[in-house]
């Protein structure tokens, strides 16, 4: 159980499924698919979706690659978190928006999975909460070429070590999209 003794809610954390982050992503379609899925089975259950969205030099706000994919749709109310810095919290309102939600839990799913998806998944372990990877609803784009594993290694490799992630106290786990709880 989270360290977060106040927090009892769940909420899923989509990050950065912009345009220009998947584009060329592995399996982008499947992925851009599963997180939708997820998106619409929060909102049937009432869990708080989170989107976040990522800008910097190469990726300029309001930009056609900084959108979020046309596939997924924000709802009204449903907060959007910009960021500059690959942890999600790093410099950015989500552990206020969380902490006021009541939420120890999240749902990890977006890109990318080397950078973005990494950064978050740790920094929100160490700041207490439970996390889980959706193991099918996050991707990256070919690195190999600056001596990166292919996409799918990257990608198995980052479930194969947060499935057995451990810490006192807080609980890392690796669902498929379709076995995800919000419990």
């Amino acid at each position: 159980m989270t360290t977060l003794t106040e927090r009892p809610n769940t909420a899923l954390l989509v990050i950065d499924v912009q345009a220009g982050v998947v584009a060329d992503a592995y399996e982008r379609d499947a992925v851009v698919a599963n997180i939708a899925t997820l998106v619409d089975r929060a909102r049937e259950e009432g869990v708080q979706v989170v989107w976040v969205q990522h800008s910097d030099e190469n990726m300029t706000a309001g930009s056609e690659a900084w959108e979020y994919v046309p596939e997924l749709h924000l709802w009204d109310g449903e907060p959007l978190v910009p960021k500059h810095y690959p942890d999600s919290f790093e410099d950015t309102s989500l552990e206020e928006l969380l902490a006021a939600a009541q939420v120890g839990h999240l749902v990890v799913a977006g890109a990318a999975t080397d950078a973005c998806i990494r950064s978050t998944l740790h920094g929100a372990f160490v700041r207490g909460y439970d996390v889980t990877l959706v193991g099918d609803a996050h991707t990256t784009s070919d690195l190999s070429k600056w001596g990166a594993p292919p996409p799918e290694q990257v990608i198995a490799h980052t479930n194969l070590y947060w499935k057995y992630h451990t810490a006192p106290g807080r609980t890392a786990a690796v669902a498929q999209a379709k076995e995800v709880t919000w419990a």
